[in-house]
C-alpha cells in the first residue's frame, strides 16, 4: 500500500502540473498550504481521476507522455518583433507557417525565424515520423497604442441615470444624449458599467457583473421609440404600444419620485413594445443590414439567441431543461430551433437593434469631440447558469466557481458565483471563446475596462459548496491571454485599462505596463501601507502614469460620504463592521484627515483660495473640487470623475458584502437629500461643469 507521503508527494506534482498551486502567501506575506481535498476537487474539474492513489498515478503518467508526446503546444502566442521564450524545436521535425494573409513558408527552428512575423492569427505546422499537428500561432502587437494625450471622462453605472423619455431605467438614448452633453464639457470618454446580457425573466442577482452573457449586451438598455418599426406601428398594434408608453412614463415617474429602479418590471413593458415592433417588416436597406449582421454573428450569435428562446420555455436554468437541451449539440436542439424559429428569431433582431443603439451612442461621443469616446466594462465572469455557461461548457470548469482568498479587508474570503475559464481546454482551442468575449466587448467602444485583470494571470478556484478560504490559485498562461487580448484591442484601435485594485502579485503591474494595458489607481487605496510599507497619501508627484486614476468608483462610498464618515455609519447600521464603531470612525478620520493635509500642503486648499468655492454646502464642496485639483496634479493619462459625485450624491450603487440589506444596483442618481435626479438635471447643474473646468487645461 502506498504511503501517504507519496500519495501527497504525486498529487502536488500532478497539481504543478495542471498550474494548480500547493501553496499561496497572503496579502500580509503569510504562507498558507493548501489542503489535499481541495486539490483533490480542482483537479477533478480539470479533468484528472483523483479519487484514488492509483488514479493520481494514473494521471500523473497520462499527463507527463501527452506532454512528452506532443510536437507542438497547444496554441503559441508570440509577440511582434520578439523572439519566442522557452518555445523548444521539435528535432527532425518538419516545420511550415500558413499565414493571415494566405502565404506558406517552411522554417527551421521556433526561434528568430518568427520575429518578422506580421500581427495575426497565423497556422504552425509540424510534421514527423508521420505524425502531424498544427496549432494557432498568434502574433499580437509589441505594445498597445495609449490615448495619446491625457483624456478625462465621466463613469457612470448607464441605469442609474434615467431621463424623462426612459422606461424606468437609464437607456442606450440616453447615453447618447450624456456622451454628446459630456463631450461639450471637454470629456474624452464615458465609462459606464457591463452592458452585458441578463437572464430573461426574474433577476435574483441585478448585478452588472453576473450576466447570462459577456458576447452580447443586453435589450433591456434599448430606447424602445429607437427601434425599427416601433414608429410606423399602426392600428390596434399603435393603440397597444401607446397604452405600453403611457404605462412606462408612470414607472418612470414612480423612480422619480424616490421609488428603487425596477429592472424586471421595465423589461416586461419593453419586451412586449419590441414584441410590437418586430412585427413591421423592414424596409430592403434596413433588412439587408440586418442579414450582414446575422452573418457576421454567425453560430455565436445563433446560439444565443437559440439560448434566449429556450429559457422562455424551460427557464433560465440551463441544468434543469430536458436531456436532450442541456448542450448546444444535444439531441433536441435541431427540433428546438425548428419549433422556435420565430423566437430565436426576434432575439436575433434585438441584438441587432441593441447594437445598432450603441453605434449611434459612439458616433454621438465622437462627433461630440471625444477622442475615446465609449469605454465598455468587461465583467470577470458569466452566470453558471446562462447562455454563455451553455455554449462554451467544454471550455469551463464544471463544480467550481472564482473569487478571491481571505485579505485584510475580506477576512473570510468571497466567493463570486462564476465558473473560472479551464485552462487546457482553452488553450487548446487556440483561445477562441476568450477572444470571441473580448471582440465581442470591444465593439461599439473606444477603450475596454477589464474587472479583475490579474484573473489573467492566476485565479481563486473555490469547489463549489466549500467556504471561499478553502480554494486554491489555478495558474493561466498569461502570455497567451494577453496576447489574444492585445489583438483584438489592436484591431478594434482600442485602449486596454485593467481593474488591478486589491492583492495584485508581483510582476502583473509591470507587465501590464510593459504591454500598453493601463491600470487603475484609486484614492482610498493610494493611502498608506500596504505593499509599498509608506504612511499617509501617496503624493500626486508619485502616483503612476499609465493609469485611469478616481477619487471613488460604484463599490466606494462616494467623496461626500467618504469625507464626513457616513460610510462608516452606514456600515454600522447594516452590521458590517468587522471592528467597534469608535474604531473604526477613527480610522477614517485619520485618513481623511491626512489626505486633508496633503491638500493643504499642496496649496490646493486653505483660506486662501477663491471665496465662491469655501460657501459651505456648495456641490461639489470645496474638499471634493480640492481632491480633483489633486487628481489632475498626477501624471495618469486618464482621470475618471464618478457622475454621481458631481452632483452630490452621497449613496454608493453597490455595497459589497451585501445582498438584501442594500439595494445594490437600484438606485438612481440623486441628490445630498436622496431626490433623484434625471439626466436633465444633471446636464443643469453646475457640479459637473465646475469639475470639468478643472479638467480642461490637461
Amino acid at each position: 500500500m502506498p504511503r501517504s507521503a507519496d500519495i501527497n508527494r504525486d498529487l502536488a506534482e500532478l497539481a504543478r502540473l495542471h498550474g494548480v498551486a500547493t501553496r499561496y502567501t497572503t496579502d500580509l506575506g503569510r504562507p498558507v498550504d493548501i489542503s489535499p481535498d481541495t486539490l483533490r476537487a480542482v483537479l477533478a474539474a480539470l479533468g484528472a481521476d483523483t479519487s484514488s492513489s492509483a488514479g493520481i498515478r494514473e494521471a500523473l503518467a497520462e499527463r507527463q507522455e501527452a506532454s512528452a508526446h506532443r510536437l507542438l503546444p497547444p496554441t503559441v502566442v508570440l509577440r511582434a518583433g520578439r523572439p519566442p521564450t522557452g518555445l523548444a524545436t521539435p528535432p527532425g521535425a518538419e516545420l511550415w507557417i500558413e499565414t493571415e494573409q494566405g502565404t506558406r513558408h517552411g522554417i527551421g527552428a521556433l526561434g528568430k525565424e518568427l520575429v518578422d512575423l506580421p500581427v495575426g492569427r497565423h497556422v504552425l505546422h509540424a510534421e514527423r515520423d508521420g505524425r502531424a499537428e498544427a496549432v494557432l500561432l498568434l502574433v499580437a502587437p509589441e505594445r498597445l497604442a495609449g490615448p495619446g494625450r491625457r483624456h478625462w471622462g465621466f463613469l457612470v453605472q448607464l441605469y442609474s441615470l434615467l431621463s424623462h423619455r426612459s422606461w424606468g431605467l437609464g437607456d442606450l438614448g440616453d447615453l447618447a444624449e450624456l456622451a454628446s452633453w459630456a463631450g461639450g464639457l471637454g470629456a474624452g470618454f464615458v465609462l459606464l458599467n457591463p452592458l452585458h446580457a441578463y437572464a430573461p425573466g426574474p433577476l435574483p442577482d441585478p448585478s452588472p457583473y453576473r450576466p447570462s452573457s459577456r458576447r452580447h449586451p443586453d435589450p433591456m438598455n434599448l430606447r424602445v421609440e429607437a427601434v425599427a418599426g416601433f414608429a410606423e406601428l399602426t392600428g390596434d398594434d399603435r393603440v397597444r404600444a401607446d397604452r405600453l408608453l403611457a404605462r412606462a412614463r408612470e414607472s418612470n415617474q414612480r423612480v422619480r419620485a424616490g421609488a428603487l429602479i425596477d429592472r424586471e418590471a421595465a423589461w416586461s413593458l419593453k419586451l412586449q413594445a419590441l414584441e410590437l415592433a418586430h412585427r413591421v417588416p423592414l424596409a430592403p436597406a434596413r433588412e439587408q443590414a440586418y442579414r450582414r449582421y446575422a452573418e457576421a454573428g454567425g453560430p455565436g450569435l445563433d446560439d444565443f439567441a437559440l439560448w434566449c428562446a429556450l429559457a422562455e420555455v424551460y427557464g433560465p436554468r440551463w441544468r434543469s431543461w430536458p436531456d436532450g437541451l442541456r448542450t448546444p449539440d444535444g439531441t433536441g436542439i435541431a427540433a428546438a430551433r425548428a419549433a422556435l424559429g420565430d423566437r430565436v428569431a426576434f432575439h436575433r433582431w434585438l441584438a441587432w437593434q441593441v447594437d445598432e443603439q450603441l453605434d449611434r451612442a459612439q458616433s454621438a461621443a465622437t462627433e461630440a469631440g471625444m477622442a475615446i469616446g465609449l469605454m465598455h466594462d468587461l465583467a470577470v465572469g458569466v452566470d453558471p447558469e446562462g447562455a454563455d455557461a451553455w455554449c462554451f461548457q467544454p471550455y469551463l470548469a464544471g463544480g467550481m466557481t472564482v473569487g478571491c482568498p481571505p485579505d485584510d479587508f475580506n477576512r473570510s474570503g468571497q466567493d463570486w458565483g462564476l465558473p473560472p475559464w479551464r485552462p487546457d481546454t482553452l488553450a487548446a482551442s487556440g483561445y477562441a471563446p476568450f477572444a470571441e468575449v473580448v471582440r465581442a466587448t470591444l465593439r461599439r467602444s473606444g477603450a475596454l475596462r477589464l474587472d479583475h485583470v490579474m484573473g489573467l494571470f492566476r485565479l481563486w478556484w473555490i469547489p463549489e459548496g466549500a467556504p471561499a478560504d478553502q480554494g486554491t490559485y489555478v495558474r493561466y498562461d498569461h502570455e497567451a491571454l494577453l496576447g489574444v487580448l492585445a489583438l483584438e484591442a489592436h484591431r478594434a484601435g482600442s485602449i486596454v485599462i485593467g481593474e488591478d485594485l486589491g492583492t495584485v502579485e508581483p510582476g502583473v503591474r509591470e507587465e501590464l505596463t510593459d504591454r500598453g494595458i493601463l491600470g487603475t489607481s484609486v484614492l482610498r487605496f493610494e493611502y498608506a501601507g500596504g505593499s509599498e510599507e509608506r504612511s499617509g497619501p501617496l503624493p500626486a508627484e508619485e502616483w503612476r502614469a499609465d493609469c485611469l486614476a478616481t477619487l471613488t468608483t460604484h463599490d466606494l462610498p462616494s467623496t461626500a460620504a467618504w469625507l464626513d464618515g457616513e460610510h462608516v455609519r452606514l456600515h454600522q447600521r447594516l452590521g458590517l463592521l468587522t471592528q467597534p464603531v469608535d474604531q473604526a470612525e477613527a480610522a477614517a478620520a485619520t485618513e481623511r484627515d491626512g489626505w486633508l493635509a496633503e491638500l493643504g500642503r499642496c496649496g490646493l486648499i486653505g483660506p486662501d483660495r477663491p471665496a465662491e468655492e469655501t460657501e459651505a454646502g456648495a456641490v461639489p464642496s470645496r474638499e471634493t473640487l480640492a481632491l480633483h485639483r489633486f487628481l489632475a496634479r498626477t501624471p495618469a493619462k486618464l482621470l475618471g470623475v464618478w457622475l454621481p459625485d458631481t452632483v452630490g450624491d452621497r449613496r454608493p450603487q453597490n455595497l459589497p458584502g451585501t445582498s438584501h440589506e442594500y439595494p445594490n444596483w437600484r438606485l438612481p442618481v440623486a441628490d445630498p437629500q436622496g431626490n433623484t435626479l434625471t439626466l436633465e438635471d444633471v446636464r443643469a447643474h453646475p457640479g459637473p461643469r465646475a469639475v470639468a473646468e478643472l479638467y480642461r487645461d490637461l
